[in-house]
C-alpha cells in the first residue's frame, strides 16, 4: 500500500501547494485518502478473515469426538477476537500511529486484569480443560470432592449438577479440576459390592450355596466378569460373606436392592441367622473375698 501511494505522489505535480480542502493541499488530501482507503480495506478483509476462522475452528472442533461443543464456540471466539485485533492494530498502523506502544499498553492493561480477576480466569482455564479432556459429560453420574449427582451443564465458570435428591449444585470449575473425580456413568458394566454376616453356628457352604442360587437364577447378573462369593473375614459376632455380582450399570441400583431382598428372605427360609452385635460377658469372682 505504501508503495502505491508513492507512485500517486509521483504522478502528482511536485508544486502541488495550492489550499484546496480545509487547509489540506492536494498532496495531503490523496495521501490521507489512500490511507483511508486501505484502513477501510483492512478493515473489511480482517472481518471477512474473523469470520471465516471462527466458522472453521468451530466446525472443526464440533466434528471431533473428543471435543465438546461449548470448546469450540470458545476456540472459535478467541480466533476471531485474535484477528480482529491485529486488524485494528493493522489499520492504525496504516495512519502511522506508533502500535508498538499501544501493544505494551494493551499487554500491560491486560496483565492488571488478569492479576484483579485472578479467580474468574482460573475457573475459565479449568472449564476449558474440562471440555477438552471429558472427564465427565452431561447426564453422567459423578461424585467430586465427596458430593454426589448428576451433571447437568458443563460451563465456563462453574458446572451445574443435581443430588439423587435433587438439589441444585453450582460448582465452580477450578474446585472440580482440583478434586477426585468419580465417573459412575463412563463404564458399561459395575460390580456390586455386598457383605452378609451370618452366625457362626451356620453352615458356611449352605449360605454360599443359597447365594449362588440366587445369582445363577437373576438373568440380570453378568457371566463375564464371574461373581465372586465367599468369607470375607471372621467378625466378632458373625462370619461375613462377601457377595460380588457384575451387572449393567442401568441396572446398578436396582439389583443391588432386589439381591438383598432375596437373600434376606433366603437365609430365613433355610435357617440360616443373620446375628445381631452381641459380646460375652464373663463375670469372674474375687476368690480373695
Amino acid at each position: 500500500m505504501n508503495a502505491f501511494i508513492q507512485r500517486i505522489n509521483a504522478l502528482l505535480p511536485q508544486s502541488s501547494d495550492e489550499v484546496i480542502f480545509l487547509g489540506l493541499t492536494l498532496r495531503q488530501v490523496t495521501e490521507f485518502g489512500l490511507s483511508i482507503v486501505g484502513a477501510v480495506s483492512i478493515l473489511i478483509l480482517g472481518w471477512i478473515i474473523s469470520a471465516w476462522a471462527a466458522r472453521f475452528v468451530r466446525r472443526t472442533v464440533e466434528r471431533s469426538p473428543k471435543f465438546d461443543r461449548t470448546l469450540g464456540l470458545v476456540f472459535a471466539n478467541l480466533a476471531r477476537y485474535g484477528i480482529l485485533a491485529l486488524t485494528v492494530v493493522a489499520v492504525l498502523n496504516q495512519f502511522g500511529v506508533e502500535t508498538t506502544s499501544i501493544v505494551a499498553l494493551l499487554g500491560a492493561a491486560g496483565l492488571a486484569i488478569g492479576l484483579a480477576l485472578q479467580g474468574t480466569l482460573s475457573n475459565i482455564a479449568s472449564g476449558v480443560m474440562l471440555l477438552a479432556l471429558r472427564p465427565f459429560k452431561v447426564g453422567d453420574a459423578v461424585e467430586i470432592g465427596g458430593t454426589m449427582g448428576l451433571v447437568d451443564e458443563i460451563g465456563l465458570f462453574s458446572t451445574q449438577m443435581h443430588t439423587f435428591d435433587n438439589i441444585a449444585i453450582y460448582m465452580p470449575n477450578s474446585r472440580i479440576f482440583g478434586e477426585e473425580i468419580r465417573n459412575m456413568s463412563r463404564n458399561p458394566t459395575r460390580r456390586i459390592d455386598l457383605t452378609y454376616g451370618i452366625s457362626y453356628s451356620d453352615d458356611i457352604g449352605k449360605a454360599i450355596n443359597i447365594v449362588k442360587g440366587i445369582l445363577d437364577a437373576d438373568e440380570r447378573i453378568l457371566p463375564e466378569p464371574e461373581y465372586r462369593v465367599g468369607v470375607t473375614s471372621l467378625g466378632d459376632s458373625s462370619v461375613n460373606l462377601l457377595v460380588w455380582p457384575w451387572v449393567d450399570r442401568t441396572v446398578f441400583l436396582d439389583v443391588k436392592l432386589d439381591l438383598n431382598h432375596k437373600i434376606k428372605e433366603a437365609f430365613d427360609a433355610n435357617g440360616v441367622s443373620i446375628p445381631f452385635p452381641q459380646r460375652d460377658i464373663h463375670i469372674v469372682k474375687d476368690v480373695r473375698a
